[in-house]
């Protein structure tokens, strides 16, 4: 079942606020492999001129995540995720996300379309922190394999 393409241009509010910990920024950077010590140690990255332990670029993705999930759920949608890849990511960073921020995201399908009889879904996330002043957008593309795929 194709795609309900009147989900374009359809925008999700935040359900909630993500309070960005030194823990889960280092968690985060351990799953990654990376021991950059302005991911783990607050001198380090005061010494570097950040005001706090400094988040990998990719952190975001922890509440990206959680809002392309509730757009997938929605059953009206029709998106079958068993049929579902990841085709493309990105980020484009305003600031740096620091432990002690707090950030908010509005998630927005940009498009829907059809080719070659696969569905694609076009995302794009606005994240903020807590005084509204904007922090990343990333982008995600989705792909959901025709059923004669």
């Amino acid at each position: 079942m194709p795609l309900d393409q009147s989900f374009s241009g359809r925008s999700y509010p935040s359900a909630s606020k993500y309070e960005v910990s030194r823990e889960k920024i280092r968690e985060f950077a351990d799953a990654i492999g990376d021991p950059n010590p302005l991911y783990r140690d607050r001198e380090a990255a005061r010494a570097a001129g950040h005001p706090d332990v400094l988040a990998p670029p990719t952190f975001v993705t922890i509440i990206n995540l959680a809002a392309i999930n509730t757009i997938v759920a929605d059953p009206e949608l029709g998106l079958d995720y068993s049929r579902m890849v990841h085709g493309s990511q990105s980020f484009g960073h305003r600031r740096p996300v620091y432990a002690g921020d707090v950030l908010e995201l509005t998630t927005h399908i940009e498009k829907i379309m059809t080719r070659a009889g696969n569905d694609f879904i076009d995302l794009r996330a606005e994240i903020a922190d807590a005084g509204g002043a904007p922090v990343c957008t990333t982008r995600a593309q989705l792909v959901v394999r025709g059923e004669d795929a």
